[in-house]
């Protein structure tokens, strides 16, 4: 398959898809001489449907897809189009899969950029506070059209079976409030049973962590390309909590630079270069020069100890732990991949190391630097005690991946950081909250720790869904006021905690893109001041 001078897509068995016109032609040499058919086809838009993250890779997205209303009627592939015209007398309709015949579905449609627009700026607006930035609670509605696993089953059991994020209570409450819509109408009975295509909206009181309050510098900009010094803690695009939290959202709010396509990922701990496409064609040009591995990428890490001097080269297999919580370890079963590593300097304690990633499997540089047993030094997953005494150095890990991550969300859980696993409290499952019986690597001190933490949380959101028939009864009479204002609603749990605000040192992780290059272009970002040699931790 490719493409001539003229637009037209060439496949080999002489389909064409002209890309001026929306129609196919296909051609062939028979016993009569060179014949030609065209074949009228639909190439529609995609009504109605908007992604609303795009794969950087921080692992995961807001992995919502925005719907409106009304499914798309989708164009027929693989078969006769209903305008094609029915075969004369005396001819033979073709079979499927006969000689000489094959079925071309329509190219597909080009990836499309996060497109966000200024009615989803508009949802609410920031302010900053100790060195942080925080968006300010908002409405939001979460949509998406019935799955087919859920097609015969009620309401109550798809709640109490797959959105355990809050109590049954709730939802009750949210019927009472008219909070959940159904085909666009108030579902009246959570017991009412769902059909295929039911369109289900689901209206919540949205808080965000909060993050760094640096700004993000603007590298460069030029008509291909909107290169970023992205400041740790704040993610690239929508993910799981985050939504106006993202450089996305806050290039979009602040910049005014919007419908921008990110060309390679950075977690959401990692600073440094972020480099995105203003188009979708540079978009693919720049990607299909990652898979031919023309670019080049270059971190800078501060780990704990004495890095060897001389360069060292790791190409241990990565495996996915969990694809949910965001871990990963070096495992025989794992991806290939590879690692450059330079030490820069030792101040004593800890050593910055230079990083040249030649793979980019997800948390690559992170694992590699666990597996040879110098840890990033404030990295809050794979610096972990969850990972037993020798925390996962050479690939040890005494524990069983279901163990790992138990141990890991307890920890985090307790520290209330499950957002460093891109997690909230209604993601987990009883197999990851059981608290009750961690791993014995885990010392006394630990315990205890995790223990008093967890404690002091439930007691808080203990209450929480005795009060909700009453709230929702509140909530049905208040009358609706500007979005700036309501910070705070009835039935929203989140409004009655009370979260300790992080420390904007803690939202920092010292790894660091410094350098990304390839073809015709090479962006830089100033070296972090953890990075500089006489550096020393407080």
């Amino acid at each position: 398959m490719w493409l001539d001078r003229r637009g037209w897509l060439r496949v080999l068995g002489h389909w064409r898809y002209d890309l001026r016109r929306p129609s196919f032609t296909r051609t062939w040499s028979g016993d009569k001489g060179p014949m030609a058919e065209t074949v009228s086809t639909q190439v529609g838009t995609e009504g109605g449907l908007r992604a609303s993250h795009q794969q950087n890779g921080d692992a995961g997205g807001d992995a919502k897809v925005e719907l409106s209303p009304g499914p798309p009627k989708p164009a027929p592939v693989g078969g006769e189009h209903p305008s094609a015209a029915a075969p004369g007398p005396g001819k033979h309709k073709k079979r499927r899969g006969a000689t000489r015949e094959r079925v071309v579905p329509p190219p597909k449609k080009r990836r499309t950029g996060v497109s966000f627009g200024d009615e989803h700026f508009a949802e609410t607006s920031y302010y900053f506070e100790g060195g942080l930035r925080k968006v300010r609670p908002y409405y939001f509605d979460f949509r998406t059209y019935c799955e087919g696993r859920w097609v015969g089953h009620s309401l109550l059991h798809v709640f109490s079976t797959e959105f355990r994020a809050q109590p049954l209570a709730y939802y009750e409450a949210a019927v009472r409030a008219g909070r959940l819509q159904l085909n666009e109408k108030p579902v009246q009975d959570l017991n009412i049973v769902l059909k295929d295509n039911d369109f289900l909206r689901n209206t919540v009181h949205r808080h965000e962590p909060p993050v760094t309050a640096e700004p993000i510098r603007l590298l460069a900009e030029n008509e291909d390309v909107v290169v970023v010094d992205k400041p740790s803690s704040i993610p690239v695009h929508p993910c799981g909590r985050f939504r106006h939290n993202t450089v996305i959202f806050i290039l979009g709010k602040e910049h005014q630079l919007k419908e921008l396509h990110p060309l390679h990922r950075l977690d959401r701990l990692t600073s440094g270069v972020l480099m995105f496409a203003k188009t979708a064609a540079v978009s693919e040009r720049i990607h299909e020069q990652v898979r031919d591995r023309q670019l080049e990428k270059e971190y800078v890490c501060r780990v704990e100890g004495e890095f060897p001097t001389e360069e060292v080269t790791c190409k241990e297999p990565i495996l996915v732990v969990s694809y949910k919580v965001g871990v990963c370890r070096v495992d025989p079963r794992g991806k290939p991949c590879e690692t450059v590593f330079q030490r820069l300097s030792y101040n004593g304690q800890s050593s910055v190391v230079r990083c040249r990633p030649l793979t980019g499997r997800t948390h690559q540089i992170r694992v590699h630097l666990q597996f040879l047993g110098h840890p990033i030094l404030n990295d809050p997953i794979y610096n972990s005690v969850a990972w037993g005494p020798s925390r996962g150095r050479g690939g040890y890990i005494p524990k069983t991946n279901e163990e790992l991550l138990r141990d890991l969300v307890a920890e985090h859980q307790a520290k209330q950081s499950l957002d460093v696993l891109d997690l909230c409290e209604g993601d987990l499952s009883p197999g990851l909250t059981d608290s009750t019986a961690p791993s014995s690597e885990l010392g006394k001190d630990d315990l205890e720790e995790l223990a008093a933490a967890a404690q002091k949380m439930e007691e808080v959101a203990e209450a929480a869904p005795q009060e909700l028939d009453t709230i929702a009864l509140a909530s049905e009479k208040a009358v609706e006021t500007d979005v700036m204002n309501q910070e705070t609603d009835p039935l929203c749990a989140e409004c009655r905690l009370v979260r300790q605000d992080p420390l904007p040192q803690d939202l920092v992780m010292f790894l660091h893109a410094l350098r990304y290059k390839g073809p015709g272009f090479e962006y830089f970002s100033p070296m972090p001041a953890w990075a500089q040699d006489d550096w020393q931790k407080d």
